[in-house]
């Protein structure tokens, strides 16, 4: 049965962890995973996430299945979420949320009910993106197109280059993109742009799919649906991949949501029952516990109270982080101007390093990257920057 079977490549990101799993060296450093750390090195478990799970151990009745799409309380929480600053669309009939197992799974799912919609579509994705945007969209059947988005040269968004490759696009063609701090580069649309792109998509008769991965690393829980809000402006279709692995630390729970804006209620009744299908014939129901967290902690004000403070502290040590690794980089003789470091946003950043440098670094001192150059910001700490700041130096030397 599997003689044509040839190994497969490991994944970018997840070899690169199990690589360094395998590392024997004590001082080694990843920031390859988009896992936050905090300034102990550690992924923390949330202090409202264990209070909900207190609440939760003491009152929970059953373990059954979870209907097909998850708890209407669940897709109530998501959309009060995500629509933060666009309340028009909370709890209408014409948008439904399906809870599923992290935003990787809505992006398939999303996938899967596109191929129905449209057989063969385009999905027009950046570049650079998160290295699995593409299998996720290939393995549904569906054509991956590219757009520019980042300009290496000055570190800044290519936008009028964008603009032009999607004005080239066909009437209804998908268009994925990064809700805030874009992975891998951390170079968001200002809310005037996220505006003319929604303008775009919408004259051009093109549908959003906003991964939306990150909300409140950026500025802000409500600040960062500042995009969304502004794109959605113009259109009267869209999809939101969400996920709450990142600013709920819920990463092995796989808590995420599919929500599909439709054009009507009969046309949302329609599409839910097709994500229904493709739910049932994937993984039929979702996983009950990440989802009861995150339901929980959005309807109790004190535990939402102590959950956006701790969201908060993420965002303000990211942020220095960046920083402190401009900072060290200077200090550790490094040339040239890394300021643009500082003023991304979210866990990544390009740093620049070419493949081989990357390799060198991971080789030769243990800092474990991305070829591509991204770095998982929230890897630092204060107790490994000076290292990780002399090993680039040492490699730029070379």
């Amino acid at each position: 049965m599997f003689e044509s079977l040839t190994q497969a490549p490991d994944d970018p990101i997840l070899g690169l962890t199990a690589a360094f799993l395998r590392d024997p060296r004590p001082d080694k450093v990843s920031l390859s995973a988009g896992v936050y750390k905090d300034a102990r090195g550690r992924t923390p478990v949330f202090q409202c996430v264990k209070q909900a799970e207190a609440q939760l151990l003491e009152e929970e009745t059953t373990k059954n299945y979870l209907p097909i799409e998850g708890s209407p309380g669940y897709a109530a929480a998501v959309q009060s979420l995500i629509f933060a600053t666009a309340p028009q669309f909370i709890g209408k009939d014409n948008v439904i949320t399906a809870h599923t197992p992290g935003g990787t799974g809505a992006l398939r799912v999303g996938a899967e009910l596109l191929a129905r919609a449209r057989p063969g579509a385009r999905v027009w994705i950046s570049r650079p993106t998160w290295p699995n945007h593409p299998n996720v969209f290939q393995a549904a059947g569906l054509n991956v197109e590219w757009y520019p988005y980042f300009d290496p040269a000055d570190n800044s968004l290519r936008f009028d280059e964008m603009l032009a490759a999607l004005d080239g696009a066909d009437a209804g063609d998908v268009v994925l993109l990064h809700g805030c701090c874009h992975n891998p580069t951390g170079v968001d649309p200002s809310v005037a742009q996220w505006r003319e792109i929604g303008e775009l998509l919408a004259a051009k008769g093109l549908v959003p799919f906003v991964d939306f991965a990150y909300q409140g690393l950026a500025d802000g829980l409500a600040e960062d649906t500042a995009g969304l809000s502004a794109l959605l402006e113009s259109e009267n279709e869209a999809l939101v991949a969400s996920s709450y692995s990142k600013n709920f630390g819920l990463y092995n729970e796989r808590v995420g949501a599919l929500t599909v804006i439709a054009r009507d209620a009969t046309q949302a009744e329609a599409t839910m029952s097709h994500v229904r299908q493709v739910i049932r014939a994937n993984y039929s129901n979702p996983p009950a516990h990440g989802a009861k967290i995150v339901e929980l902690v959005l309807g109790n004000p004190a535990l939402r109270e102590t959950w956006e403070g701790e969201v908060a502290a993420m965002r303000t040590r990211i942020n220095a982080m960046r920083r402190l690794f401009v900072e060290k980089l200077a200090q550790h003789g490094v040339e040239g101007d890394y300021s643009f470091i500082a003023d991304q946003r979210g866990m990544f950043s390009f740093t620049g390093l070419s493949k081989e440098q990357v390799i060198a670094l991971r080789e030769q001192h243990g800092v474990y990257m991305v070829e591509s150059g991204r770095m998982n910001v929230a890897g630092l700490t204060e107790a490994n920057a000076d290292r990780v700041c002399e090993a680039i130096a040492q490699v730029l030397s070379a």
